[in-house]
């Protein structure tokens, strides 16, 4: 991922440094195990716990020359270590070391994320609060429907956020997993105990079976789970974006002084944050599907998913933990425009309250045919002529016969269309 985009504390974890380190603790746990079943003498173990080292360019220099990246980083612990390198990866295959380490790296940034969704949830839980009882249209198909509140919109998110968290943490058990079992699985020349021995130290499970490679649906699963968790912000972000348009404007991300929104244009506030979370939202379903495209390997494994997984999986993690950065900041910073959310829910001159009249006149034994026929033709008088609809209808002959005019007003008060709000927020402990 792009410097623009990586945040040190993410991007730590795929620097190449963290990578052949937590390759090292495997070798060197691996080698505690074997030690513990007499393989490895307690001197060698020694020299290996304190000698193992590596260096980045070192490896390089060696990987010019062999083109296996894992020898490369073998041959320059070798160096440091001496004799008793020879016990390092006894009865190992590249993946064995390459895989379980990815699984603790994996891990580790799931576990980074799941922080930062944590963070998004209590901005959301106080946001929703806050704005319990804000009154707002609702819209469906962009069109004004019923009133709602914007704290409902807060608690819907919140209610997704709280699926994300669920999801991820389920993928995140699915991927910290690690294997040392040999070449195509089968334990031909390792010991199970030492692949149990270095999972457990490395705090994540071993795999019940694997072929040289643990299984990419696994890698699949978390990539996918990335990829809903960024559309969940992209539809979040989207929907800022369209109540931050100038016809709308109910709310917008937060300005700050000095700002500038346009090179061209000095009156410009643009949602620029929100477009960035929706096109970062379009890298993670790319990457889902490059990693949905690796389950396939050839027999015990073929190397087809290693380039994709060096791009997909850095970029990925990256990607999620700046837009959750990012986008938790606009949340909690959210301008919010009640008199605005007010005018554009009068805008239509009451046609948002048609259900009610409809279901009034209902209640007064009117068939619903002939109810819907009544109120729609004097709701079409103000979309299409720009009558007045509360008036047109309190003039209706037919609506006359079944609804006096204080039955009318009662139609027109959106107080009691929100009297279940305490009711739903309740659910969300609010």
């Amino acid at each position: 991922m792009i410097e623009r985009y990586t945040h040190p504390e993410m991007g730590h974890i795929w620097t190449l440094e963290n990578e052949f380190r937590t390759m090292l603790q495997v070798e060197i746990l691996a080698c505690e195990a074997m030690n513990k079943l007499g393989i490895v003498p307690d001197d060698a173990l020694k020299d290996i716990q304190t000698k193992a080292d590596f260096r980045i360019e070192r490896i390089k220099e060696i990987e010019a020359v062999t083109n296996h990246d894992i020898i490369a980083f073998l041959t320059n612990v070798a160096e440091y270590v001496g004799d008793a390198s020879k016990y390092i990866h006894k009865g190992l295959t590249s993946s064995d070391v390459k895989d379980t380490a990815l699984g603790v790296m994996m891990k580790q940034s799931a576990d980074l994320l799941l922080s930062h969704l944590e963070k998004f949830h209590a901005v959301l839980k106080r946001r929703a609060a806050e704005h319990k009882h804000t009154i707002m249209i609702g819209r469906t198909h962009g069109i004004h429907a019923e009133p709602m509140t914007f704290g409902l919109k807060f608690a819907l998110w919140m209610d997704e956020t709280e699926r994300n968290i669920e999801r991820l943490k389920q993928a995140r058990d699915f991927i910290a997993v690690g294997k040392l079992s040999g070449a195509v699985g089968t334990y031909s020349n390792i010991d199970p105990f030492i692949e149990e021995y270095v999972c457990e130290k490395l705090g994540i499970k071993a795999a019940r079976l694997a072929t040289q490679v643990i299984q990419r649906d696994r890698h699949a699963d978390f990539l996918t789970t990335l990829a809903i968790i960024g559309s969940s912000l992209d539809k979040m972000a989207t929907e800022i974006r369209n109540l931050q348009r100038t016809d709308i404007r109910e709310a917008e991300e937060y300005f700050a002084p000095g700002q500038k929104g346009s090179s061209a244009m000095p009156h410009k506030r643009n949602p620029i944050t929100c477009e960035k979370i929706s096109g970062m939202a379009r890298l993670l379903r790319g990457y889902a599907v490059a990693a949905l495209e690796d389950v396939v390997l050839w027999h015990e494994r073929d190397i087809s998913h290693s380039s994709v997984e060096r791009v997909i999986l850095p970029d990925a993690t990256i990607a999620l933990d700046h837009m959750l950065r990012k986008f938790t900041g606009i949340v909690d910073k959210l301008l919010v425009y009640p008199e605005a959310m007010m005018a554009n829910l009068n805008k239509t001159g009451g046609l948002i309250f048609s259900q009610n009249l409809l279901i009034a006149l209902v209640s007064k034994g009117v068939l619903r045919e002939d109810a819907y026929k009544w109120v729609q033709r004097n709701a079409m008088a103000r979309w299409l002529e720009g009558a007045d609809f509360k008036t047109n209808v309190e003039m209706d002959a037919d609506i006359q016969k079944y609804l006096s005019k204080e039955e009318i007003e009662a139609c027109f008060d959106p107080k009691p269309m929100l009297r279940h709000v305490d009711l739903i927020m309740s659910r969300f402990g609010l």
